[in-house]
């Protein structure tokens, strides 16, 4: 929902509970005011980031609007983390309007009372509340069904996608480290066969001890792409090599950093396979991949 500055004051009224909650990976603390900023709430209240806290929360909030008089309740938060997701569901159930505030104005209001930008547990909701009463929040959406599918594997693939970048930015810093000929040898540093080779032989000296062996571990793997005239070539730049001599953990490393980064290949395979299939459920997509310049992927970006 796209409100404007004064949308969002229009929705707190003199006969609105304005709920400040600091979110916690196990407890949450909130206060209560009014539209004005006066204090309803006598102290902290505490609550676990539970089933049975947040009912015990929702109890709380119904006996302050009975003794106050109060017909609504708008519950701002800062989207910490996670933590926060499930608060927002149990709410959403429960008809509760939750809203969230920025982490950055919070982090620039929390001297407004004291002068002082140290955070705690009795500071935090205040600041949270106010931002609410001055209309300084925006509407959280928790997406249900074929969007939240979509959105979750999106979420999930862009993280590993990360993770298979930096992967293969530590292999080549690897490969400039102990053995720079190799991108002489390979247009493509992970090419199918090149990975196969940095798994076996990734040493210079580990080449020159298999010799035209290399060959065989292509042809084992049936890699029609590599063959007798590469590991010659390989051979060449092996004995030429002006890399540094790496022992066993430099072995061992780009063991490890390989792997992973095949891992991370296949992984994302899945994810786009998901994704591809999952996407043409969503509504009218079809248009959007009638456009002219729109492909598959942008249009996974918008439903997500």
């Amino acid at each position: 929902m796209n409100l404007t500055q004064n949308d969002r004051l229009k929705q707190v009224t003199s006969d609105t509970l304005i709920v400040g909650v600091d979110v916690g990976s196990q407890t949450h603390f909130c206060r209560a005011f009014d539209w004005r900023g006066f204090e309803l709430s006598r102290r902290v209240f505490k609550f676990s980031n539970t089933g049975m806290g947040f009912l015990t929360f929702l109890r709380w909030t119904e006996e302050l609007m009975n003794k106050t008089g109060m017909k609504k309740v708008i519950v701002g938060c800062e989207p910490t983390g996670c933590y926060w997701l499930t608060f927002q569901k149990f709410l959403q159930e429960h008809d509760v309007e939750l809203v969230t505030v920025n982490p950055f104005t919070v982090n620039r209001s929390m001297e407004l009372d004291d002068n002082s930008p140290e955070k705690s547990d009795l500071k935090d909701p205040k600041t949270i509340a106010q931002l609410v009463k001055d209309g300084r929040y925006s509407i959280s959406y928790l997406p249900s069904g074929v969007y939240a599918e979509v959105r979750e594997a999106f979420v999930c693939r862009d993280q590993i996608m990360k993770q298979h970048v930096r992967l293969s930015n530590q292999i080549q810093g690897w490969l400039q480290k102990f053995f720079p000929e190799y991108f002489e040898c390979y247009a493509d540093w992970d090419s199918a066969s090149g990975l196969m080779l940095l798994k076996e032989a990734p040493r210079p000296q580990d080449i020159l001890q298999l010799g035209e062996g290399i060959n065989q571990i292509w042809r084992d793997a049936k890699v029609r792409a590599a063959g007798i005239k590469r590991a010659q070539t390989l051979i060449e730049a092996a004995q030429n090599s002006v890399g540094l001599e790496g022992g066993e953990a430099a072995r061992l490393e780009i063991w490890v950093l390989v792997n992973d980064y095949i891992l991370k290949a296949e992984q994302l395979k899945r994810l786009d396979a998901y994704l591809e299939e999952k996407v043409k459920e969503v509504p009218n997509v079809e248009k959007l991949l009638a456009i002219k310049g729109v492909g598959l992927s942008t249009v996974i970006g918008f439903a997500a």
